[in-house]
């Protein structure tokens, strides 16, 4: 059975252009850049350990990093404006029973 797969709002603050530029870079391979320090990201919990442990690896300790999971009806309700069809969801939606 293929794990769930959330929807996360992934911001930072990264001080050093030099790490910006890495986890920029990290990022891109695993979402969308929605605005300049902010990622949408569609995955599974093991992505999501495994993108938080490659951070670590770049961040330093005065960069701030932040996951926000996104629960399905969530992402229905955020307002689009400017980009219509930015914040659908293209997934099966699952039932737990």
């Amino acid at each position: 059975m293929a794990e769930q797969k959330n929807c996360y709002l992934i911001c930072y603050d990264i001080r050093d252009p030099k790490r910006w530029r890495k986890a920029y870079k990290l990022l891109e391979g695993y979402g969308e850049r929605i605005q300049y320090s902010i990622f949408r990201c569609v995955m599974n919990q093991r992505d999501r350990e495994k993108l938080r442990w490659e951070l670590e690896t770049i961040l330093a300790k005065e960069d701030c990093i932040l996951f926000v999971r996104l629960s399905d009806r969530c992402v229905q309700d955020i307002p689009k404006y400017n980009r219509p069809g930015t914040w659908e969801n293209t997934d099966k939606p699952f039932l737990i029973v």
